[in-house]
């Protein structure tokens, strides 16, 4: 018999490759016992990535959460393992310094044992901090090569980096390929490189089963001497999700490999609550799309954790495309016709902002950038007439260096709008805040909480965090749940050919939610009579929801769908009533497809209205302030 490979459950990265959300605590804490009765994982991936946004969004305390859903597991003696994004810690972008270093230590006291570290631009220099305080927390520091397929991306390229990670202190290496294009033979080259010098190093392999590589990657890796392979399991296998258990754990057995066994009925028990969970809510936000296998993918090669969202945004920029082709008379676009616009667009995109690998956050950022881009030229605009701050970070070397070089066009018009390029240390941009946000909870008379783990969460989510004190972030996602659950109720009535087409409700919706004992009364829009696509409207407590009365003068208005803030974070100044603006001035920004979009000043004057409130959701055209 073969060496012994061992398995890791990513049951975070489960359902964030299927769609928007992972289960609330009470459901991870329900499910927990059950995966550890299987009896096959030395691993479970607990946290990490989105994972503590998504319980901001549901109103939920993070820190309690990943508290409660890593004890049973330690118990058990599973490990834990994080996803942490190096520079961007758990967001989609930069962290100063101070709060990286408290990253680790509440993460580690709170019970993840293994932190995998991985920059979204392979930048080592990202990276090295991440390991020197993961180490210092009494974290395993795992570092990740993120894997993608470009003629600039090849074996020498990735062996030499991990060669650079273990000197600077990695105690083992993730193969991260997230897209899952990593082809098999290459893979395996890899992993043999890293073997031959560094025997003694662990190498853990993550894929995504989407363009129909991986399982041939696993028995490659495995073959060149992986230890350690992340798997996914039914009714959330597959797709943009991972392999199964079940088909990989067979596929090494047969192989000659020692693989332990899988306890069937437990197994069964954790689908079926996987599935009951599904049924509660979690179902609402996964596209049926997701669970297939897409070949399409290996062209643009985007990752299947971010094909979990792609449909959703797609459905938004599908309805907004064709309002403008039935104002210009033309004919209306599929969904796959976009699809297909998209991966036309990011093939356009992609190698000139400098081959970026296909991770978060830079899959977002390319393929937001070609989403744009196709919108704005739908709409007659040009390309690259709208590009997101965090994006121009990205191009502008603010955020690690690029791993190619950056096209002429895109350097002229950094060039043109004054933008300077930057060669230094990508934290040397983001000067140290814990001091600023402890001052503001002193303000606010909030506890630091235990183990500064409540200072932390502020300090890396303030915008989120805040909803989520102020209640507004539970009323806003139960009013969304309850609106999804009567859109899904309304398609499945019977439809006559004379309501057909308006079936859903075309006027506001008021309805009572209940947070903490507190009821609040919501108004939810479902959509209006030029499609049958329904959009969401901001839903919060009502103490909130009453937007500044317009004034007079010209009106500015949503470039696109999202939620609307006036500030990306604490040390910005808001634009207020009556202040005076000149014409390129950052008036607020929309927050759609994880970026914040800069809304700037197209003349100058004084602001006479603001007409929304921090967090309130925002449709395209909708008015967002006036200038006089």
């Amino acid at each position: 018999m073969k060496r012994e490979i061992k398995f890791s459950l990513v049951f975070r990265d489960m359902w964030q490759s299927a769609g928007k959300y992972v289960p609330r605590v009470d459901q991870l804490v329900k499910v927990a016992p059950a995966i550890i009765e299987m009896g096959c994982f030395a691993r479970v991936e607990t946290n990490g990535g989105g994972f503590e946004q998504v319980n901001l969004l549901f109103g939920e305390n993070p820190n309690k959460s990943v508290r409660e859903w890593t004890k049973p597991f330690h118990e058990a003696g599973i490990q834990t393992h994080m996803l942490d994004r190096a520079l961007n810690g758990l967001r989609m972008s930069p962290v100063p310094d101070d709060v990286r270093q408290l990253f680790y230590k509440v993460k580690k006291v709170q019970g993840t044992d293994i932190a995998r570290t991985f920059c979204g631009l392979n930048d080592v220099r990202n990276i090295a901090p991440s390991i020197k305080y993961a180490k210092a927390a009494g974290m395993i520091s795992q570092c990740s090569l993120c894997i993608t397929h470009s003629p600039i991306h090849t074996v020498e390229y990735y062996t030499n980096m991990a060669f650079e990670l273990i000197k600077l202190g990695a105690d083992e290496i993730c193969i991260k390929d997230m897209a899952g294009i990593g082809r098999p033979h290459t893979l395996g080259q890899i992993v043999a490189n890293i073997k031959a010098k560094y025997p003694e190093i662990p190498i853990q392999y993550h894929s995504h089963a989407g363009p129909g590589f991986n399982v041939a990657s696993i028995l490659e890796v495995c073959n060149a001497g992986c230890d350690y392979i992340d798997v996914g399991m039914e009714p959330l296998s597959w797709g943009t999700g991972h392999a199964d258990l079940l088909t990989v754990q067979a596929m090494l057995k047969d192989a000659g490999y020692k693989v332990p066994e899988i306890n069937m009925e437990a197994y069964m028990k954790v689908r079926s609550l996987i599935q009951e969970f599904m049924d509660d809510f979690l179902g609402l936000y996964i596209s049926p799309r997701n669970r297939l296998m897409n070949s399409l993918l290996i062209g643009p090669g985007l990752p299947g954790g971010m094909m979990g969202s792609l449909m959703a945004d797609l459905d938004k920029n599908l309805e907004s495309i064709n309002k403008n082709r039935i104002k210009n008379n033309k004919p209306l676009l599929s969904q796959d016709q976009l699809l297909i616009k998209l991966f036309d667009e990011v093939a356009y995109v992609w190698p000139r902002v400098g081959y970026p690998p296909l991770v978060t956050p830079f899959s977002q950022y390319v393929k937001n950038l070609s989403l744009m881009n196709v919108m704005q030229m739908e709409k007659g605009k040009e390309r690259w007439s709208m590009i997101a701050d965090d994006i121009w970070d990205m191009l502008l070397g603010k955020a690690g260096r690029l791993p190619g070089a950056l096209a002429p066009e895109l350097i002229e018009k950094a060039k043109a709008e004054g933008r300077e390029f930057f060669e230094g240390n990508p934290q040397d941009n983001y000067p140290d805040s814990l001091d600023k946000y402890r001052k503001l909870m002193n303000e606010k008379q909030w506890e630091y909480g235990e183990d500064d783990e409540e200072l932390f969460e502020y300090a890396m989510h303030p915008a989120q965090y805040e909803a989520y004190r102020s209640g507004k972030a539970k009323v806003e996602f139960k009013a969304d749940v309850a609106k999804k659950k009567a859109e899904k109720e309304e398609a499945l009535k019977p439809a006559t050919p004379a309501t057909q087409a308006f079936s859903i409700p075309t006027s506001p919706q008021t309805m009572t939610v209940d947070v903490n004992g507190q009821a609040y009364r919501v108004t939810v829009a479902f959509g209006d009579t030029t499609n049958t696509s329904p959009s969401a409207a901001p839903a919060a407590p009502a103490q909130n929801t009453a937007p500044v009365s317009a004034g007079s003068g010209k009106e500015v208005l949503s470039p696109l769908e999202g939620k609307f803030f006036l500030v990306k974070n604490a040390s910005e100044a808001p634009v207020k009533v009556g202040d005076t603006i000149k014409e390129g001035d950052i008036l607020c920004y929309v927050e759609a497809m994880k970026t914040y979009n800069a809304v700037r000043a197209e003349f100058g004057g004084i602001v006479t209205a603001i007409c929304f409130s921090s967090g309130d959701s925002v449709s395209e055209d909708d008015v967002l302030m006036t200038i006089q």
